[in-house]
């Protein structure tokens, strides 16, 4: 895999300026309370460039004026205490085997080798690139605003440059290898959907259920599922990201299920509804069948040129159309009462992928959900369909078309299991 890795930082370095450096932090584990921490997770475009998923790693790429790249992966001192009681850090064999990177220090050495690039004779840097993805204005600083602000304290003079958007570029085109592990990642929630099917039962609790998906998830090898699970049950399933799963499953209530698995750190995201009793109610089909039958009209568009927020226009058309026939709605201005997110987001290292953008266009190698729903809170139901897609060169690709979704198949396969 460490060729996959060189491929990645070689992509990242074409888009970088001649005379700058790009830091990149691996990440580090929030605390949770005293000495408990949070379960770490790599920063992304790390993880993207080196392969490695441990904390408090650092990774540098400079580009000198001619254009030639130099790497450095900044990595812990070995401490025998620390070995001791949490493991021993990465050392730079094991770190060369997985990421490809020759050159390696120490992360008590950065300072002093930033410091040293930026008033150096034989080189000196005038950009730096930086992750500066911030979505909060009172959201804790990550270590690249962090050491942004140091640099502009520090180095008036020198350029700081978003380096988020050059990941998102290079990140929206999934190789082989990236589809391959989100794949994999759908195989399993699939079958973290069948064992949900197999054994819910009215009366039950919606973390039960969740519980049968965590425990696919854990027995394939999934070392985390992507996202918080959404097992929501009767009017739950109108709050689209809820999360509690505290609810008793009513019999005649619909069950949406929003879950993924996560497979080398790449994210399934899938959504499914059923019926706690394992059969629908005719209005309960009525609805369904409109929100599968605007996923299918959805896939129909879906080819290399087309303008991404095609896919939610033709929706919301479809589903006026659809919904003033049966009487829910009489104007398109009635729509959002009962659709009201995104049809599609992309999808890869994060649930939620970059590049998420309205006017991006379509091309081959682009991953994404599909996930059109209807929510009618009055009625107490929520439907929600979800799959993930591969944009092909003439086409798509459904990476999870195995996960069964026509009512007829859900009713089928609980009766089996009743």
């Amino acid at each position: 895999m460490k060729e996959f890795y060189t491929k990645n930082r070689e992509k990242v370095g074409a888009k970088l300026e001649n005379g700058s450096m790009l830091i990149v932090f691996g990440g580090v584990a929030p605390v949770k309370r005293g000495d408990e921490f949070y379960p770490f997770a790599p920063q992304r475009n790390f993880l993207y460039s080196t392969g490695i998923d441990k904390p408090n790693l650092v990774y540098i790429q400079k580009k000198d004026a001619e254009g030639k790249t130099k790497e450095t992966l900044y990595l812990e001192r070995f401490d025998e205490l620390v070995a001791k009681w949490d493991g021993a850090a990465l050392d730079a064999d094991a770190a060369k085997e997985i990421s490809g990177i020759e050159n390696y220090a120490y992360i008590d050495e950065l300072y002093g080798h930033v410091a040293a690039s930026m008033v150096g004779r034989m080189e000196k840097i005038r950009t730096v690139y930086l992750d500066l993805e911030n979505r909060s204005l009172t959201a804790p600083n990550t270590p690249e605003l962090d050491f942004a602000k140091l640099l502009r304290e520090k180095f008036p003079d020198v350029t700081i440059k978003n380096a988020h958007p050059v990941f998102s570029q290079v990140r929206l085109i999934k190789s082989d290898e990236e589809v391959a592990n989100i794949q994999k990642a759908g195989e399993i929630t699939g079958e973290a959907f069948l064992a949900m099917l197999r054994n819910v039962r009215p009366g039950m609790m919606e973390y039960e259920l969740e519980a049968h998906l965590d425990y696919t998830y854990k027995k394939n090898g999934c070392r985390d599922r992507a996202f918080r699970s959404i097992v929501a049950s009767g009017k739950n399933a109108c709050v689209l990201h809820y999360g509690d799963n505290n609810c008793q499953v009513a019999d005649g209530g619909l069950v949406l299920t929003d879950f993924g698995a996560q497979w080398k750190w790449y994210s399934a995201d899938i959504s499914r509804t059923f019926p706690a009793n394992g059969k629908f109610t005719e209005r309960q089909k009525q609805l369904y069948n409109i929100v599968l039958g605007g996923m299918k009209l959805v896939f129909g568009l879906i080819k290399p040129g087309v303008v991404f927020k095609t896919l939610q226009e033709s929706l919301q058309a479809y589903y006026v159309d659809e919904l003033t026939k049966i009487g829910l709605i009489k104007d398109k201005e009635e729509l959002s009462k009962y659709y009201y997110h995104g049809v599609s987001h992309m999808l890869g290292l994060e649930t939620h992928d970059v590049g998420n953008d309205r006017e991006l266009v379509l091309a081959e190698g682009m991953v994404f959900t599909v996930e059109p729903g209807l929510y009618i809170a009055e009625e107490g139901i929520g439907i929600r369909i979800e799959d993930d897609v591969l944009v092909t060169a003439d086409g798509y690709k459904n990476l999870t078309v195995g996960i069964i979704k026509e009512a007829d198949e859900i009713e089928a396969y609980m009766a089996q299991h009743a």
